[in-house]
């Protein structure tokens, strides 16, 4: 049921952008203030009732996004950025447009699955609070390692976006990747492990990066959880990067990749079973292992900064 203050959101919105009317005018219309109006019309932005878009003349970004979107048959908003900006003003840019998205898409009775790391970690920081009734988020892939629970990191993230949406939270407390492939078989047998599959299974949005191994290496090659022996082992197998710590192969294979039986993230053919899957990713060595994604066929959503976007244009076109 909608709200009144729902109701008056949508109406200072309808009157302030589509009407042009002044916020003196909406305040005597509304019966409130004018400093209400402008809290409601802050509302609107923050909650997606309002979209505000910039596209400067000289920005590559609309047309990189219709480029991509009919190359990859996936919709694609690029972020446009100016040319001097760094990696993380990249990657804070590709964040909030995330967060939006998901603020928007994401609603009452549905199952957000969210893959830990880096971008997904700025995607909390920019979630606005949005109160949903009856939604899950649910972590997708493990998170212990040698060194640490993972509970610090993962957890507090999961924690963290479902606060946001006032869901109910569903960790996933089994470490990133088994020591053997028979003990991942056998922990899956498990009731306890058997119960968070079941919500995940149940996922209506999925949203995750995709992991490098080059450049500035992402969080699961940073942070022990792979071996000098797995990333070697990784290498001579022609992984380009992973997407919820399962590896994937330029051309966007992974079953006979020996690692991926010993890890706890959903495969690409799992993640494609997911009604929308948006993919957030910022920064150049991020784009093999993007274009691995792609080829994977399991991005549906796909928010890049222009400069990211721009790099994969230019490496589809070899």
């Amino acid at each position: 049921m909608t709200t009144s203050r729902e109701r008056d959101v949508v109406m200072a919105a309808t009157m302030y952008y589509l009407q042009d009317m002044k916020m003196e005018s909406i305040a005597r219309h509304l019966r409130t203030s004018r400093s209400t109006v402008s809290r409601l019309l802050k509302r609107a932005r923050d909650t997606g009732v309002v979209e505000i878009t910039l596209r400067p003349a000289h920005s590559r970004a609309p047309g990189l996004g219709r480029e991509l979107a009919s190359r990859y048959g996936i919709e694609v908003y690029v972020v446009p950025v100016a040319d001097s900006a760094d990696d993380t003003e990249r990657l804070g840019q590709v964040a909030r447009t995330a967060a939006r998205l998901v603020s928007r898409w994401f609603d009452s009775d549905m199952v957000l699955g969210v893959a830990w790391g880096t971008t997904l970690a700025a995607v909390a920081e920019h979630l606005t609070h949005k109160a949903t009734r009856g939604s899950v988020v649910v972590q997708l892939n493990g998170a212990a390692n040698t060194r640490t629970s993972g509970v610090s990191y993962a957890g507090g993230l999961i924690d963290q976006i479902g606060a946001a949406f006032e869901a109910n939270v569903h960790h996933f407390p089994v470490p990133a990747f088994f020591d053997y492939a028979e003990t991942r078989a056998a922990m899956w047998r498990e009731r306890s492990v058997r119960r968070v599959l079941d919500v995940q299974a149940r996922t209506d949005l999925a949203v995750f990066s995709v992991g490098a191994l080059t450049g500035v290496p992402s969080h699961v090659y940073s942070a022990g959880y792979l071996d000098p022996e797995d990333v070697a082992t990784l290498d001579r197998a022609g992984v380009a990067g992973d997407v919820c710590t399962v590896f994937l192969r330029p051309d966007g294979s992974y079953r006979d990749i020996d690692i991926n039986a010993r890890a706890t993230g959903p495969t690409p053919d799992q993640l494609r079973r997911i009604p929308r899957r948006l993919c957030a990713v910022a920064g150049d060595n991020k784009i093999v292992p993007l274009r691995a994604a792609l080829a994977a066929g399991v991005v549906t959503d796909l928010v890049v900064d222009e400069a990211t976007a721009a790099g994969l244009a230019d490496a589809a076109g070899d």
